[in-house]
């Protein structure tokens, strides 16, 4: 008799998505510093690619709403955000860079995609950690 086969919980999330007809998911990552570069990037994919699901990084470093002026909250919150922006990677089918400048953060996040198998492209391919 032969032993059931384990199959990974992130291999069984993209066989529900194929199962369930969803459409693909692109997750834009990068520096705050390219908030403006990230929205061009979301706007420029989501007609690119016509049915895909497209999402960047949510907030600012130097927010309009003061959310992340108080230096606790602010700080609660960032850690939050990043923690959300992290399960748009592992929904992601992809993930797109923005910015020719790769800090720490980022730089995680593409760690943690490529440690997921997820492909990740560059809108400068020179900044790639692993070139």
């Amino acid at each position: 008799m032969s032993s059931p086969q384990v199959i990974p919980p992130e291999e069984q999330l993209t066989e529900a998505k194929r199962q369930l007809g969803f459409p693909g998911i692109v997750v834009i990552c990068g520096s705050m510093r390219f908030m403006a570069e990230m929205a061009e990037a979301e706007l420029r994919e989501t007609i690119a690619r016509p049915g895909k699901i497209v999402f960047k990084p949510v907030g600012e470093e130097k927010s309009p709403y003061g959310l992340l002026s108080d230096p606790v909250k602010g700080e609660a919150l960032k850690v939050r955000l990043d923690d959300l922006h992290r399960w748009r990677i592992l929904l992601a089918d992809e993930v797109l860079v923005v910015g020719d400048y790769i800090g720490d953060s980022t730089r995680g996040e593409i760690a943690y995609a490529r440690s997921l198998d997820k492909p990740v492209r560059f809108t400068h391919p020179e900044v790639d950690p692993d070139a």
